[in-house]
């Protein structure tokens, strides 16, 4: 009896299982996935960033109000605004050039500044981001706040419209087959121009056909320093490590793969710092990052953000120019943080289609001061710059694979990369 009712019971299992299987399967062939295939950067046949310097010592004193800076400031505001009335704009944009210039925080002079060009350069973006730095440091400001409502929504709408043609422009450079011998030309000289404008935004002075050689022959060149020649193979390591390891796998980021990145970044110009957090307080100009004990537990929420549903539901360009900006705000480690943060940058564009993001070194100005401008509290500028670079990155691609190439200049032209059209910040 005891023997038959545990026949009974075992068949009644294998019954259910074989059920929930068919039914799991059955979900599995129903799901829809949109997998976008993910951007190789490495060209085929190709053998196989820090900051500015760090000091340690004593943080910058802060600084006091200057009142007489102050009280200069207002005085120019109240002659802009007179400018203004009499119809003299170029006179009244000087004025207000050299109010915010004088006192770049106070309140009535961003919200009159954001007015004048909103009015008179129908410049509604940097209107809507002098609202924004206005309210940061006077929250109950009526005029900014007004103001603020009424071009948030506008501005929102301009950048949805610039992020909509960029991918306009990723699905046609999606669409060329991998093997097209115009985009692997394009990918090699690519490849070559980022790492080139990479180290060389901070510092590095080995010119474009210096780095190539570097790269394809592995001699050194006479002149340049021997940290000079490692940056430039740490970050090609780097990059051959993403590309082989971390591309295309189907995982979260770990914090595991952020230290591999860094200590190939960082491997040939200090061994001993690479993949490791620093365990000294560090500053950076005026921004002075978390202190070492507080590194292990902001990487932890910062991979929690990295690896969330709400992130992975982001514009890959935003989602992208955001990891980028929390993990440098950071600064986890000596050295490398800039290169490192470029780097987890492009691998999360490279797993969303998009070629790798280069960003001129004729621009590391905008770089910098779109980055200050995040640390004070408004990212959106940041998020733009990068978002036009990588316009113009996806520009280099399609112009050198289309039929009219040979129409424009070569891919490594600078002036592809540093033309009108990236936008200039003159606040």
């Amino acid at each position: 009896m005891i023997l038959d009712r545990c026949k009974t019971v075992l068949v009644l299992s294998s019954v259910v299982c074989t059920l929930a299987v068919f039914i799991s399967v059955q979900k599995l062939l129903n799901f829809e996935v949109k997998f976008v295939r993910p951007f190789s950067p490495l060209p085929a046949g190709l053998h196989g960033t820090y900051l500015e310097p760090l000091r340690d010592g004593a943080p910058p004193p802060p600084r006091r109000r200057d009142q007489a800076g102050d009280a200069e400031a207002v005085g120019s505001l109240h002659a802009a605004l007179e400018m203004k009335k009499m119809g003299k704009s170029d006179k009244a944009l000087k004025l207000f050039q050299h109010a915010f210039a004088l006192s770049p925080k106070h309140a009535d002079i961003l919200n009159h500044y954001g007015e004048f060009l909103e009015d008179t350069k129908k410049d509604v973006v940097k209107a809507d981001q002098l609202y924004t730095l206005a309210l940061s440091n006077y929250p109950e400001h009526t005029g900014a706040l007004m103001n603020r409502q009424r071009t948030a929504s506008i501005v929102e709408n301009l950048d949805r419209e610039m992020l909509r043609k960029i991918d306009e422009k990723r699905d046609a450079l999606l669409s060329i087959p991998e093997n097209n011998s115009a985009l692997r030309r394009a990918k090699r000289e690519a490849y070559f121009q980022h790492i080139y404008h990479t180290v060389g935004i901070e510092g590095n002075t080995m010119s474009l056909s210096q780095t190539r050689s570097i790269l394809e022959t592995r001699i050194a060149v006479s002149g340049k320093s021997i940290d000079e020649h490692n940056e430039i193979l740490g970050l090609d390591a780097a990059m051959k490590y993403i590309n082989s390891t971390l591309l295309y796998r189907m995982r979260e980021i770990s914090m595991g793969d952020i230290l591999e990145i860094h200590k190939r970044v960082l491997g040939h110009v200090d061994p001993v710092e690479g993949g490791n957090f620093r365990r000294t307080q560090v500053y950076v100009g005026g921004h002075i990052p978390p202190g070492p004990s507080e590194i292990p537990s902001l990487m932890i929420q910062f991979l929690e953000w990295l690896n969330s549903e709400d992130a992975m539901d982001l514009h890959p360009v935003r989602y992208a120019a955001l990891a980028h900006y929390k993990l440098v705000h950071i600064h986890p480690f000596v050295d490398g943080n800039g290169r490192t943060s470029r780097l987890l940058m492009n691998l999360v564009l490279m797993q969303a289609g998009y070629p790798p993001v280069i960003v001129p070194k004729q621009h590391r100005h905008l770089y910098y001061q779109h980055l200050q401008t995040a640390n004070e509290g408004d990212v959106r500028p940041f998020v733009r710059f990068i978002a036009q670079c990588t316009e113009r990155t996806l520009n280099l691609y399609l112009w050198a694979t289309s039929e009219y190439s040979h129409m424009v200049p070569a891919i490594g032209e600078p002036s592809l990369l540093t033309g009108e059209d990236l936008e200039e910040d003159q606040l």
